[in-house]
């Protein structure tokens, strides 16, 4: 076993007031949500596009929400539903604790679901957009992870295992930066790639690149990040990370076989 690259404690606040400022992952969010903000109202100046300048705000408005309140009921129900069950005013204590991914994918995919309604907007069509944006944030949220000392990965004997601060000291994945990588700038370029390609046009197709991406992308890191404590390995086979991924992974081939041309799939 190799003793691992130590790493350093980082100070969870870019800013702080005696307990108080702003977070890193705070800032992830924020940051995250502004570029996405930029990008879309660009895409929205084409005169092809079905979402006006006006509207990309009241996106952002339900997208930020179904982030903040799926992310959180995520994280208490497929997590630590024993601990809040117990302790229900803890739900509301979203600086403690934390979020998870999939129920956050699951209050944007409502919120969504809500804007298109109103708006009279094929849902996939707004979510090919929100798809394109969502790897900037996925990517910035891993390298705040890996800044707070969480979420790391197993204990390894790789030349690149590291050390975390208030860990047990032993060399581990960085899974973190393996998750940035992979959910961040690899599905990133390959949104970018599409939509050089026209893929925006072909409604479903982003939103199905997001799917399958994540889902494959995060079942791999799974093997190589550590358990969370609560629950370890279900049925020692699979954590709950990799088994909220296999509906994702289902959900996006099926849309992207349905988005075909020879299966009704059209053009925006």
């Amino acid at each position: 076993m190799t003793t691992g690259i130590i790493l350093p404690e980082f100070d969870p606040f870019l800013i702080n007031f005696g307990g108080f400022g702003i977070r890193w992952y705070a800032l992830a969010y924020i940051v995250g949500l502004l570029a996405g903000y930029w990008i879309l109202r660009r895409e929205a100046r084409r005169h092809t596009a079905p979402i006006d300048l006006a509207g990309i705000d009241s996106l952002l408005n339900h997208v930020l929400l179904g982030v903040i309140l799926g992310g959180r009921i995520g994280f208490v129900l497929f997590y630590q539903p024993s601990y809040y069950l117990a302790n229900p005013l803890d739900i509301l204590k979203v600086w403690q604790g934390g979020m998870a991914f999939h129920g956050g994918l699951s209050g944007v995919i409502i919120a969504m679901w809500l804007f298109a309604r109103r708006r009279g907007i094929p849902f996939l069509s707004v979510s090919d957009r929100v798809a394109m944006v969502v790897p900037i944030g996925l990517c910035l949220g891993r390298i705040s992870n890996f800044i707070n000392a969480e979420l790391y990965g197993r204990v390894t004997d790789r030349p690149w295992g590291m050390v975390f601060p208030g860990s047990d000291g032993m060399p581990r994945h960085p899974s973190q930066l393996y998750e940035a990588g992979l959910e961040g700038l690899l599905i990133g370029l390959i949104m970018l790639y599409g939509y050089a390609r026209g893929w925006l046009d072909m409604t479903g197709r982003l939103s199905a690149v997001l799917l399958i991406g994540y889902g494959l992308a995060r079942f791999m890191v799974e093997f190589v990040r550590e358990p969370d404590p609560q629950l370890g390995t279900l049925m020692g086979l699979v954590t709950m990370g990799q088994l909220l991924c296999l509906p994702m992974i289902a959900g996006g081939l099926y849309i992207l076989w349905r988005s075909a041309p020879g299966n009704g799939g059209r053009t925006a």
